[in-house]
């Protein structure tokens, strides 16, 4: 967290809920390096320069609030975690925004995008505090996404998502205004067993 006074209040919203439908098992809870891509994924959040860390839970939630006992976050339960990744993004940006109302942005992160770590969230959040655009968000081999920052007047287009609608819908829509950081390691994230084999280097990574 920056202690200049003159940089913004940038919260972060880390998502975690999803049932994992295409793995076949919480990936929320997969090994990487020695920790489970959730509590590395809520660590780096921690280390970045976010000052309020939400973290939104749904599917196995007990399971995985166990992996992030001892850190100092705010953990919400999203009872709608089925309806999609925009439920979870809408529960998170409200819930973050009425614990700390004074937040100039919000950054939108993903728990099993194992690569990225501090480092990666930091170059999004200065990237946002030198000219404040509407949106700063990551570009990867040809697609874009998050992680990603929003200003607080999109906290309304955030919060109005639903369903599997996620947060890439507004950046479409803002896409002229749209800052972008070039970030190679947001493109590796980890939807099936391939995608986990492929990250640990395991023919059969579980």
């Amino acid at each position: 967290m920056s202690t200049n006074p003159n940089q913004p209040e940038i919260g972060l919203v880390l998502l975690a809920a999803g049932g994992s439908r295409r793995l076949g098992k919480p990936k929320q809870l997969l090994h990487y390096r020695g920790e489970s891509l959730l509590r590395r994924a809520a660590k780096s959040a921690l280390a970045s320069r976010c000052s309020k860390i939400a973290v939104i839970l749904g599917a196995g939630a007990e399971a995985c609030a166990h992996e992030l006992e001892g850190l100092r976050l705010l953990t919400v339960i999203n009872p709608d975690w089925e309806e999609g990744i925009g439920s979870s993004i809408r529960m998170g940006v409200t819930a973050l925004n009425s614990a700390a109302p004074e937040l100039d942005a919000v950054l939108l992160a993903l728990c099993d995008q194992a690569l990225i770590d501090y480092r990666h969230l930091n170059r999004l959040v200065e990237a946002f505090s030198a000219s404040h655009p509407p949106i700063v968000a990551s570009r990867y081999s040809d697609a874009f996404g998050a992680p990603a920052v929003f200003h607080r007047s999109l906290f309304g287009d955030l919060a109005g998502l639903a369903g599997d609608e996620g947060a890439k819908k507004i950046i479409v829509r803002h896409l002229r205004s749209t800052l972008f950081v070039d970030l190679p390691e947001a493109g590796i994230d980890v939807d099936t067993v391939e995608d986990y084999a492929r990250l640990t280097g395991s023919p059969r990574s579980g």
